[in-house]
């Protein structure tokens, strides 16, 4: 009997500038993410133009640094997250 492959996990990219030295920053956001979804997502850390910081989870924009001015939290991308693709499930502290 054939396995049933599992179905594919939510895909968030990090999209960072390497000019800027940004990929030990977005390597820690995507640790963080990791250790609150280990199961649920997958994460691909990808270099980009110069002075992107852009966050998206299966191609919609969750977050830009050219729009916010600022880096994103990891707080505020785990609750987006979570609300996209577990709304019900608590993060716990991150909840607060």
């Amino acid at each position: 009997m054939d396995a049933v492959p599992a179905p594919p996990r939510p895909l968030v990219a990090i999209r960072y500038c390497p000019k800027c030295r940004w990929l030990t920053r977005a390597a820690w956001l995507a640790q963080e993410l990791l250790i609150t979804f280990p199961d649920e997502i997958d994460v691909l850390l990808s270099p980009g133009s110069s002075g992107i910081f852009d966050v998206t989870l299966d191609g919609a924009l969750l977050f830009s640094r050219a729009t916010a001015e600022r880096f994103p939290e990891p707080k505020e991308l785990k609750q987006s997250i979570r609300d996209r693709i577990a709304p019900a499930r608590p993060l716990g502290h991150s909840d607060r």
